[in-house]
């Protein structure tokens, strides 16, 4: 890993905020790192508010949105709401239909299916509507590239409302109203919203009419905090008071289909990263290995004896889910070790009997062992159909641009992309990208980069600093989990490998006093020779607790070790 300490903030803003504050240079530095710059700024960042959330009504289109949807509501016509089979799609889903449900009995809910018709909104699902008398779809986390769709449901007399959270193309679709605040002529405020998010915040408009505020809808956070934490959206701004009151949700009082979903986690307390960990992989699962309906009757199901047995179905989705994108990737590194291609700037690998479902996972996977640019291909009918995952800093949509006389079909963005060709192209392809990643990428993107905040002496890690950090969650993209550098540190000598096949490593850590630290490092049992013999050596980690038979204590999980 390459380590990179984020540079200093300027000693006059650090001297400001700590006298602001009354904190020491770590949590100033660590504030300022995340431009919180003033003592207003970090009341807000330390209390999160509903006062926080901006006006639903800022929104390009919204005021038309809940127009239509009054007019529908008050005319008894049948509402279909459409979302994508992923996360955010499916909890977008649930908490609109759920909502919706509150107002009318004409509510049914439409996921396509991942393998008959792919992403986003889809012409059986138009015909879907028609054909079971629905006069207006909502589509969520989808829908505002739909242009052509959106105008085969408007000639079948179907309307359109948009809720989507997706870069738009040149043109946007002829809905009723296209909630995006990534449009160019929305002025909202707040752009990285995920797709539940703008559900949310058109939910929030139409219960306004109610004289109902968004704390009174504080029971669908819930779902709003599993889409941030699982599309990895920004948690600043707007998101970070979303996923603080949806964690408190999901901790104090979860709907049914969640509270079966951890009724196993053995945790006081469940973070962003549990979400991302726990939660979200059993809710993707379904539209992976079956379909996303059966996410979507989990989340709404409002027995709990119900939900449990919907839970135990999408465990073993997610069992399944496990154990194959597991095998495939043993697989796919077979291959690679077969065509002598480790040492390759790009991987790019295939196999017509791997799982569609899970063949991004895999992509993911890979790099992991060969840190570079990364394609999975299955294949799909007629055609080839790939995943792509980059690594940080390279633009793998532009590589695949480059590479697109060979492909059918291709979309995502900087680091996720999906693809199709046709089986004869898949050589020329794989040569062509290889071509194009060696030609453009820099070749120190090649190793993981390991950003470290601060460097700071074991003496200065106690308590209180602990329980300061821990007000910084929730942790996620733009506020991450502080990440810490010491230097020349000893193991006290009793360090030993631990877990299955000794992967673990954990020692005792000592400095320049009598400070002792447990440290322990999953993954890295193979750095035992470094700390061996209390030689010095070096470590980044984040400050962790330990709950252990009624006694809790401070402990450092490494990232990693160097001489």
């Amino acid at each position: 890993m390459r380590w990179t300490i984020k540079p200093k903030p300027e000693s006059t803003k650090l001297a400001i905020m700590k006298k602001a504050l009354q904190v020491d240079d770590t949590v100033a530095k660590l504030l300022l790192q995340r431009g919180i710059d003033t003592y207003e700024a970090a009341k807000t960042f330390f209390r999160p508010s509903f006062n926080d959330l901006h006006n639903p009504y800022l929104m390009k289109d919204m005021d038309k949105a809940v127009s239509r949807i009054e007019a529908a509501i008050e005319n008894n016509e049948n509402i279909l709401v459409y979302g994508d089979y992923d996360v955010d799609g499916t909890t977008s889903v649930a908490l609109m239909s759920s909502y919706l449900k509150t107002k009318t009995e004409n509510v049914a809910t439409y996921i396509p299916d991942r393998y008959v018709e792919g992403y986003g909104v889809s012409y059986k699902g138009i015909d879907f509507a028609e054909d079971n008398g629905f006069s207006l779809i909502i589509a969520l986390d989808c829908g505002v590239k739909a242009i052509e769709k959106v105008a085969y449901a408007k000639g079948k007399s179907i309307d359109f409302i948009i809720c989507d959270h997706h870069r738009p193309g040149d043109k946007i679709p002829e809905a009723v109203a296209v909630l995006d605040p990534k449009r160019d002529d929305c002025a909202y405020p707040f752009k990285e919203l995920c797709g539940c998010g703008v559900g949310f915040k058109l939910i929030c408009a139409l219960a306004e009419k109610d004289e109902k505020t968004p704390e009174d809808l504080v029971e669908y956070l819930d779902l709003v905090a599993t889409a941030i934490g699982a599309d990895i959206v920004p948690i600043v701004d707007e998101n970070r008071a979303l996923a603080y009151f949806g964690l408190q949700v999901i901790n104090s009082n979860p709907r049914p289909g969640m509270k079966a979903m951890i009724a196993e986690v053995k945790k006081d307390e469940l973070t962003i990263t549990d979400v991302v960990f726990i939660i979200a992989p059993r809710i993707n699962a379904a539209g992976r290995m079956k379909h996303g309906n059966h996410a979507v009757t989990l989340l709404t199901e409002t027995d709990f004896n119900l939900a449990a047995e919907h839970a135990l179905d999408i465990d073993q989705y997610n069992t399944d889910r496990r154990e194959t994108d597991k095998r495939i990737t043993e697989e796919a590194l077979v291959q690679i070790e077969e065509n002598s291609e480790q040492e390759r700037f790009s991987t790019v690998v295939y196999d017509e009997n791997w799982h569609k479902g899970v063949i991004g996972i895999v992509a993911s996977r890979l790099i992991e062992t060969y840190y570079r640019p990364t394609l999975v291909f299955t294949k799909s009918g007629d055609k080839l159909a790939a995943s792509a995952r980059s690594v940080k800093g390279f633009d793998v949509y532009n590589a695949l641009e480059a590479c697109s006389e060979f492909i059918e079909q291709f979309g995502g963005h900087k680091y996720a992309a999906g693809l199709t060709l046709l089986p004869e192209n898949y050589e020329a392809f794989k040569t062509k990208f290889e071509s194009v990643v060696k030609e453009s990428i820099d070749p120190k993107l090649l190793t993981p980069e390991l950003k470290i905040d601060s460097e700071i002496n074991l003496n200065e890690i106690d308590h209180r600093l602990y329980r300061i950090l821990s007000q910084f969650a929730p942790f996620g993209p733009g506020n991450m989990t502080p990440v810490f550098m010491t230097q020349a540190i000893k193991d006290t000598g009793w360090g030993k490998c631990v877990g299955e096949d000794d992967k673990h490593l954990r020692f005792t850590a000592t400095q320049k006093a009598n400070e002792k630290l447990v440290c322990i490092g999953f993954g890295l049992g193979d750095k035992l020779d470094i700390i061996k013999d209390k030689k010095s050596f070096n470590v980044v980690y984040t400050i962790d607790e330990n709950h252990w038979n009624g006694n809790i204590s401070l402990q450092l999980k490494l990232k990693d070790i160097k001489a």
